[in-house]
């Protein structure tokens, strides 16, 4: 039985990913924190999300002595925080020992000077970076055994990745194309005038400048075009992509490539079949549908996942279980 402590419990993914440890037979939740500010502190998770009634922990202020009884009692620690604040709590208890799975951008770059564009801040924790490892849990299996600094990648990437890391020998130096529409969960639960009901709107947002651009594009190996959107729907993502293959590639070149899914309880690959957001919601699951006009050389693919667990919460759970061998 491995000791995991939520930190930043009271947003969606920190309840998400709460709910998802608590009902895992292999693991233990050692309590779940909000910052020594928050107005949620001392509430139960259950108070802030009825649909959790099931649970009966507190959100504790993280507190000098809440640090330290969480380095005393826990295995790892997840991080569903801020990305400047998961800057130093990854390295604070990283540095103790500990597991950190963080579900925030603070350390999805290798390269420091990336951080300073996308995330606003200098990266001050070079020696924490230098061990993190990526945590596209079907491509970097190994390597989220072997650290104890895992970065859970965003939502957008991991709908674009498990689409695209398959095809990248076939790929031509042809940017993809990836426009992708997110539930609004994806913008957290803080109040804001553009999530608000009554404004809501599909519409594309961030364009060529979203920082999950560039983690798409450094974990692919290639540059890519990418589009986020914002739909009018609670969670869920869709990735529509298109990509050129090189020449004299064939459907079973396709086929063989995706094949590498063929044994994964997580992702599920069809050809000529196109998935849809309500088939993955609340669900750990990818769904693939693609394809291939031969003539042209053009391949489209679509990526399906809830942006609230495969995107977040359930692989950083997948993580977890990787990395403790449970």
């Amino acid at each position: 039985m491995k000791n995991i402590a939520i930190i930043g419990a009271s947003g969606y993914t920190g309840a998400q990913i709460t709910s998802l440890i608590d009902a895992d037979a292999n693991l233990s939740v050692q309590g779940l924190y909000v910052s020594e500010n928050s107005l949620d502190k001392g509430r139960k998770l259950a108070d802030l999300y009825p649909i959790y009634s099931h649970m009966h922990y507190a959100l504790s202020p993280l507190t000098a002595e809440a640090k330290a009884s969480i380095v005393a009692q826990a295995d790892g620690v997840v991080l569903a925080t801020e990305h400047s604040v998961s800057l130093e709590l990854a390295a604070e208890f990283y540095n103790q020992g500990l597991a950190v799975f963080d579900l925030s951008g603070a350390y999805r770059f290798a390269d420091a000077e990336q951080y300073p564009k996308w995330y606003g801040f200098e990266h001050t924790q070079p020696e924490v970076l230098a061990n993190a490892v990526y945590g596209l849990a079907e491509w970097n299996a190994e390597q989220i055994k072997q650290t104890k600094m895992i970065a859970v990648p965003g939502c957008y990437p991991t709908a674009s990745l498990t689409a695209l890391k398959p095809l990248k020998a076939l790929l031509t130096s042809s940017y993809p194309v990836i426009n992708a529409v997110s539930g609004v969960t994806g913008a957290g639960r803080k109040a804001q005038l553009h999530t608000s009901f009554c404004e809501v709107s599909l519409t594309p947002y961030g364009v060529l400048g979203h920082r999950h651009q560039p983690e798409i594009a450094t974990q692919l190996g290639q540059e890519v075009i990418f589009t986020p959107h914002l739909g009018n729907f609670k969670r869920g993502i869709l990735a529509t992509i298109t990509v050129q293959l090189k020449p004299g590639t064939t459907e079973a070149d396709v086929a063989k490539a995706y094949s590498v899914y063929d044994n994964s309880p997580i992702v599920t690959v069809k050809h000529n079949q196109f998935p849809k957001v309500d088939d993955v919601v609340l669900t750990p699951n990818c769904h693939l549908g693609w394809k291939f006009d031969a003539s042209s050389g053009y391949l489209v693919v679509a990526s399906a996942i809830d942006n609230l667990m495969k995107g977040a919460a359930s692989q950083g759970l997948q993580c977890i279980k990787i990395h403790f061998d449970v």
